[in-house]
């Protein structure tokens, strides 16, 4: 079992074309709690979160850790981009042991629709897949989430296997460095 555990964070930033991923800092609180507390983001995630909740529970510097990088335009945060491991208890694995990394995502509503999210996923995979080559990433969605769907297959995510969980069909695919990301 590999992970992030063994690689020096936060890596340098990362530029691509119009973004950078790079390590959270203070000045992104205020687009953390936004983006937790938007309906339209937690459409797909369990719901929005209370503000006044996100307001105590959020600390000074939200996400400093690694695995997570913010999506930063032109010097604001628009999103986040996540790469953690499975848990061994939900559905969904390539190994009988689990412990895959998981590419998780999330960016506030007016970054949508902007192709925003394929340019920044792809450059946190191409980042991973030199970080730990040939280790394969997963992905989980709901089947209902078209816009989650249509950018797992622009990255080069294929279905493993479909199941029922948090009372929604759910997909799962892998994608992997041999796969073309772009």
């Amino acid at each position: 079992m590999t992970g992030l555990e063994h690689i020096a964070w936060p890596p340098a930033p990362i530029g691509t074309e119009r973004l950078v991923l790079r390590e959270s800092e203070a000045r992104d609180r205020a687009a953390f709690i936004e983006l937790f507390a938007s309906p339209e983001v937690g459409t797909y995630i369990g719901g929005a979160r209370q503000r006044d909740d996100l307001e105590r529970a959020v600390p000074e510097v939200p996400g400093r850790r690694p695995g997570l990088f913010v999506i930063d335009l032109d010097g604001a945060m628009i999103g986040m981009i996540t790469l953690d491991r499975r848990a061994a208890e939900r559905p969904g694995h390539l190994r009988p042991d689990a412990g895959e990394t998981e590419l998780g995502y999330m960016f506030l509503p007016d970054a949508w629709g902007c192709g925003y999210a394929a340019e920044a996923c792809a450059a946190a995979l191409d980042w991973f897949a030199d970080a730990l080559p040939g280790e394969p990433v997963v992905l989980c969605t709901q089947n209902a989430n078209g816009r989650a769907m249509r950018l797992a297959a622009k990255l080069g995510f294929t279905e493993v296997e479909r199941f029922e969980e948090y009372g929604a069909e759910q997909w799962f695919g892998v994608w992997s460095s041999v796969t073309p990301s772009g």
